[in-house]
């Protein structure tokens, strides 16, 4: 099975890769359209020059490769959903298992914020994921699976038990733990935005109170809810 995780940044998708790489029957790829994001787009991203050099540019052949199936059983790709800037292609994605991977706005931005300097709405991706989600249930005629962060980390086995279950592969006890430190499927740009979860070895807890924001921050939570909401609507 070739699984496709639509998320923004800061949103529990590494550990949710790390996850899916430790059941040992899963290939895993870390944002397979991030150099061509890059390239497109001009962004100065941490590690640019470095993701560049070492990940495919050509959003097409990415594409291709999506499609294709891996070397293992499964084929979990963890996407960024504002890599998919226009001319980066999508016909793909009718080759994959779509998921939408989603997180509150307001942790999103404090998390964001943090790594990340004055930061727009299209940097974190809610408007870009409500548009796939959008385009990949009207090319199915149903909504694709959904998956709240916030549920993951309350309960780890018990909604990855229902998100294998709906996926229609067995859960694995060994997702919900992995070693600590870096991964050797890491994007080069782990070394900037990976540190807690290289620290980790499995789900962290349940979080606490939403955090409070303040000035833009405030105002890109506000902007970003109702995507949010939308996709939180069918989360399983």
């Amino acid at each position: 099975m070739k699984i496709a995780m639509w998320s923004g940044p800061r949103n529990l998708s590494t550990a949710m890769m790390y996850s899916f790489a430790a059941r040992g029957d899963c290939t895993v790829w870390d944002e397979p359209f991030y150099a061509a994001y890059l390239d497109a787009t001009g962004i100065d991203h941490p590690m640019r020059a470095e993701t560049l050099a070492q990940w495919q540019r050509d959003g097409h052949t990415v594409a291709n490769a999506c499609a294709q199936d891996g070397v293992q059983p499964h084929f979990y790709q963890k996407h960024m959903c504002q890599h998919m800037v226009d001319g980066i292609p999508r016909d793909w994605m009718r080759d994959v298992t779509n998921v939408f991977l989603i997180r509150h706005p307001a942790r999103v931005m404090a998390s964001f914020a943090a790594k990340y300097e004055d930061p727009t709405l299209s940097d974190i991706g809610f408007v870009q994921q409500a548009q796939l989600f959008d385009a990949v249930a009207q090319d199915t005629g149903h909504a694709p699976l959904v998956v709240d962060s916030a549920d993951i980390r309350v309960d780890p086995q018990g909604k990855l038990s229902a998100l294998c279950t709906a996926l229609g592969i067995p859960f694995r006890v060994e997702m919900l733990h992995w070693p600590a430190g870096p991964r050797p499927y890491d994007g080069p740009w782990a070394p900037h935005w990976y540190g807690a979860v290289h620290r980790s070895t499995g789900f962290a807890a349940a979080e606490g109170p939403l955090p409070e924001l303040s000035g833009q921050a405030a105002r890109l939570a506000d902007a970003a809810m109702p995507c949010y909401e939308r996709l939180a609507a069918h989360a399983i």
